[in-house]
């Protein structure tokens, strides 16, 4: 893919052209782009990875500057031709993996680059796959591996290059059991619609045993309620259980969806303390809500 620079010089009001948008953008996807972050491209970079077609109306290239002694993202920066919703999951994506690990980063999945977000259109949950692909390639590339081609399967929609194992991989990720929903995160049947029916019974397919459960919504909080319940949930689920292994945790801030908390007891300092985190936020996920960050200082 040749690189494609995200900004242009244009005579429209971006602000008034995303009031005149027929998407409702969330304050933060508007803000990622109007004034997206870590844009353009690593000189010399550790990893790259290119993904989409401008053909297609959607192509995106991440460049990752990489510490091979920890294997840490210490710097990323991305190019992308598409919508507001591809430059802001884009410029999401470069805020969430630098200074994470890649193992860590590769846990990042599309649906947490939409929650980074504060949602997206289901019309545009595409852009944030995209996003999660470009990074999967970018890691391969720094690993000297192939990364599992789509190209090789069968192609399935035409008109914008989807492949049946995308089509199935996808599904699986995101729980998607309509053509509809594939249509939102892939494109495919969004075009001629000829394949629609062959999207269909891969569904059916993939699905043959029984279709996921959808998870009921958890219901919406505010600021004070959300507050509330992280507290009580790290009192009554997560402290008595450190505890009982002579740790403990406390809680230091709570700003929106990022929670602060500090290690303490046998956890300060043990080796094992990032997988305690990740359990930590977890739980907070489950509990509370999926945009929740964990953070330890």
């Amino acid at each position: 893919m040749s690189p494609c620079s995200v900004v242009s010089q244009i005579d429209i009001s971006l602000n008034r052209l995303i009031k005149l948008s027929m998407w409702e953008y969330t304050e933060k996807v508007r803000e990622f782009f109007l004034h997206p972050k870590n844009i353009g491209e690593i000189e010399n970079p550790d990893a790259v990875g290119d993904v989409g077609s401008i053909v297609c109306g959607d192509a995106l290239r991440l460049t990752l500057r990489i510490d091979r002694e920890t294997d840490t993202i210490l710097d990323a920066k991305f190019q992308t031709f598409g919508c507001a919703s591809a430059i802001a999951s884009s410029s999401a994506l470069t805020e969430m993996i630098k200074g994470k690990t890649i193992d860590e980063a590769l846990r990042i999945s599309n649906q947490d680059i939409a929650d980074y977000l504060g949602g997206l259109p289901k019309e545009k949950m595409h852009c944030s796959v995209m996003g999660r692909e470009a990074l999967e390639a970018a890691i391969a590339n720094y690993r000297g591996i192939p990364l599992a081609a789509e190209e090789e399967g069968k192609v399935v929609c035409k008109c914008f290059g989807v492949t049946e194992e995308k089509i199935r991989r996808v599904a699986r990720e995101n729980d998607l059991t309509s053509v509809d929903e594939i249509t939102d995160y892939t494109k495919a049947g969004g075009g001629c619609g000829e394949c629609r029916g062959e999207i269909e019974a891969i569904l059916k397919d993939v699905w043959s045993f029984a279709p996921p459960e959808k998870p009921e919504k958890k219901r919406a909080l505010t600021n004070l309620q959300k507050i509330a319940l992280i507290q009580e949930i790290i009192e009554r689920e997560i402290r008595p259980t450190l505890q009982a292994d002579s740790g403990d945790v406390e809680l230091i801030d709570i700003e929106g969806n990022k929670v602060t908390i500090a290690l303490r007891g046998m956890c300060t300092g043990c080796v094992m303390s990032g997988v305690t985190v990740s359990g930590i936020e977890a739980k907070l996920r489950e509990l509370v809500s999926d945009g929740i960050s964990v953070e330890a200082v």
